[in-house]
């Protein structure tokens, strides 16, 4: 405080350290700028470190698919017996020719699909279909990182959709290019792409298709984006927005032209513009006009709150030169409910729906996780944490100063001659004013210095919840910076996503559990169904769960273990994930593992490894396989499986004898699955990926099957004896982090 001698330094310190701290004691000016660069420094450090070297670039296949302002678009596939009644293609049961996973899931068409192929792409959208034969064939704008605009792709199937080749770039201008409306008109085939920025609406012809293309003429000489036309009643219509419209007309204005062939002239209807004001009312075309059952209709845009939110969908009633009126209908596809979990979650904006020979309805839609300009708000977010987290310390370090800071008195009052002339001169009773102001300063300053001394609990909790800020502002930052959009995605394999069943075994008791598992689970992307197999007690309603995915209830009349392998023909997927109800874990590494398990479709894949090697063998934990540097069991209460072999094969004659030692033990049906496997095959049979974290909540309540673990692992021990005796043993290790990616380790 003012008026007290500072403190003199022991004799025993010494060295560049000392001179240091003796500088910051005899400026406080110096401690603060001291304690700013320090904090820079860290702050700059972990800035660099955990934000810099995040977007650092490993290889040349990481250039596309980088976050983007306009979104992460992609493309998915739909069927049904009509353009009111269509189904993703996940529920067809389609797989690919390679057979990993079945079904194959949307979306069928990413930026990865391009980028792999040796054009790095950010996303692609506006898909529209060329149907040739047996053949598809689809066009798409997709967002190139080198010149970081639009181009046309094309892809092709011999599927009916379900895998794609791209073939290149069909169109490449100096200009933005989008909403390849692609058509046939005797025997030519045309593409009509947005390229507002020419301010021209452009026709080009294929010249050898689908890659290479000629402009054919300039249809009309006015900047209209996604614009789309058909022939109805003998005239042919043009759908289209004028793109110069700006505030609350903009992606709201919807024109019409009308000619008597799809080369021109155009002339213009005399309602324009048919919508200018109401974003909601899909003024914006959202792909092609279709007639069904002789009406015409018409998919938009609602961009109310982001630009390209849903696609709805009008029926036009009343289409002339002097006339035009339309009324909605439903679109008649389900809403996604994942959110950003999904590819579709956040807002689809494009829709292209044909007929086939055979009669059924095809669909292309685009999808996008995020909302129109999200990578930049994140970034807004990530750097405004940042930026918090300075001031925090900044703020600190001058409190700290302050508390230093001496002050001599002095200061406060500077000695001043009196002599007669000093009295009477005006100087001289400014000066005392001063001396009065500066001594109340100084008693405030001294008090305020008192208050601020961290050598108090109360300002070392003060001091405590400062640092805590600052560590939340820097998780903050670092999560929007560098932590993606926000998702726990999916993994392609083979350019392919796809989809699995969870199965999980409960009873009554813990049913406030299986509530939480349910609602978890059901939001990762790649879970189509969850089973529920109840082993005691009254069960609850389906409807009981807070999902996005069917919960299925599967009552058993036997309480037993082995009913988690139960066959069980109404599971549509290959791979099940048995999981127990008590495990929580990231949908992230819930998809890393069905990542893995599509690699090897014929091993399980796992969470929780066990090696078992000694004679006779004894079961132990986790931390006796890390020093072992290997596995050779995974447990089957958190693992992949093919749900077909792995089901039969646990219920075969061959394996009664264990499952009646499970049934009577109320133990140990995991083992018996890996002794199963490793006698059916002479490869590898089992594999781990490490989680990031996973909880047991069963430690939470009284519930816990297995709460005495010593008991527990005597039990298990005396299994592994009698399945070695029945079935053999089990193989020799398998070392961890051998997989290139490191989810192994």
């Amino acid at each position: 405080m003012a008026g007290r001698r500072p403190m003199t330094r022991p004799a025993g310190m010494r060295g560049g350290g000392g001179e240091v701290a003796r500088l910051a004691r005899a400026s406080p000016a110096a401690s603060f700028l001291l304690a700013a660069a320090a904090a820079g420094a860290l702050v700059g450090g972990v800035y660099f470190w955990l934000v810099v070297a995040s977007f650092r670039l490993p290889d040349s296949g990481t250039l596309g698919c980088r976050p983007d302002g306009e979104g992460s678009w992609s493309i998915g596939i739909y069927y049904g017996k009509s353009p009111f009644e269509l189904r993703p293609i996940e529920l067809e049961g389609r797989s690919n020719a390679s057979g990993s996973a079945w079904p194959v899931a949307n979306p069928v068409l990413t930026c990865a699909s391009t980028t792999e192929a040796g054009y790095p792409s950010n996303f692609v959208a506006d898909p529209f279909l060329y149907v040739q034969g047996d053949t598809l064939f689809l066009f798409f704008e997709t967002k190139t990182t080198t010149s970081m605009q639009g181009d046309i792709g094309v892809a092709r199937s011999f599927d009916q959709g379900a895998t794609w080749e791209f073939l290149g770039i069909a169109l490449d201008e100096t200009w933005h290019l989008s909403y390849p409306f692609v058509f046939k008109y005797e025997n030519e085939i045309y593409m009509m792409p947005e390229g507002n920025k020419k301010k021209e609406l452009r026709l080009y012809r294929a010249t050898k298709f689908p890659l290479e293309w000629t402009l054919e003429k300039v249809l009309i000489s006015k900047p209209l984006i996604d614009a789309a036309i058909i022939q109805y009643e003998g005239l042919w219509w043009l759908f289209a927005s004028d793109f110069t419209r700006h505030g609350t007309e903009k992606n709201a204005e919807l024109e019409i032209w009308y000619s008597s062939s799809p080369l021109g002239p155009w002339n213009e209807h005399k309602q324009n513009p048919i919508y200018k004001y109401d974003k909601s009312l899909g003024a914006r075309n959202g792909g092609r006009l279709f007639i069904f059952e002789g009406s015409l209709y018409r998919p938009g845009q609602d961009c109310s709150g982001t630009y390209g939110r849903r696609v709805k969908l009008y029926k036009i009633e009343k289409l002339s030169k002097e006339e035009y009126k339309e009324v909605p209908v439903k679109l008649g596809i389900e809403e996604p409910k994942k959110g950003r979990n999904t590819w579709n979650g956040m807002r689809y904006h494009h829709i292209d729906a044909q007929q086939l020979e055979s009669g059924g309805w095809i669909a292309v839609m685009d999808g996008d996780r995020v909302p129109s300009g999200d990578s930049t708000r994140r970034s807004l977010a990530g750097y405004l944490g940042f930026l918090l987290t300075i001031v925090l310390v900044i703020f600190v370090g001058f409190v700290k100063g302050a508390i230093n800071c001496y002050i001599p008195p002095s200061f406060w009052s500077p000695p001043t001659r009196r002599n007669e002339l000093s009295r009477i001169l005006p100087v001289h009773r400014f000066n005392q004013k001063i001396r009065r102001y500066s001594t109340s300063f100084g008693r405030y300053f001294s008090a305020t210095k008192a208050r601020l001394n961290e050598k108090t609990w109360s300002n070392k909790l003060f001091f405590c919840v400062i640092a805590l800020l600052g560590i939340v502002n820097v998780c903050i930052a670092v999560h929007f910076l560098s932590g993606g959009n926000g998702a726990e995605e999916s993994y392609t394999y083979q350019g392919q996503h796809s989809q699995f069943t969870m199965v999980t075994m409960t009873y009554e008791a813990r049913l406030w559990n299986l509530k939480l598992f349910v609602e978890h689970y059901s939001r990762c992307e790649s879970v189509r169904e969850i089973v529920v197999v109840w082993n005691k007690g009254n069960h609850p309603s389906s409807d009981a769960f807070d999902s996005t995915v069917p919960v299925r209830i599967r009552v058993e009349e036997i309480n037993s273990l082995n009913n988690r392998f139960r066959v069980d023909p109404l599971i549509k997927t290959k791979a099940v994930l048995e999981l127990d109800d008590d495990i929580m874990m990231t949908c992230s590494d819930i998809e890393k593992g069905f990542r893995v398990w599509r690699e090897h479709p014929e091993r399980m894949v796992g969470f929780y490894p066990r090696m078992i090697d000694s004679n006779p063998p004894q079961y132990r934990n986790e931390r006796y396989a890390r020093g072992k540097k290997g596995y050779n069991l995974i447990l089957t209460g958190a693992a992949f499986m093919d749900s077909e072999f792995a089901f039969k094969k646990y219920w075969s004659e061959e394996a009664r004898e264990g499952r009646d030692f499970v049934h009577k033990n109320f133990n140990c049906e995991d083992l018996l699955m890996n002794f199963l496997y490793a006698n059916a095959s002479s490869g590898r049979t089992v594999e781990y990926v490490h989680p990031a974290w996973a909880i047991d909540t069963s430690k939470l309540s009284s519930v816990a099957i297995s709460r005495d673990t010593q008991k527990h692992y005597d039990v298990r021990t005396s299994c592994l004896a009698k399945f070695a005796s029945i079935y053999g043993p089990l193989p020799q290790k398998w070392e961890f982090g051998r997989r290139e990616d490191g989810w192994d380790k």
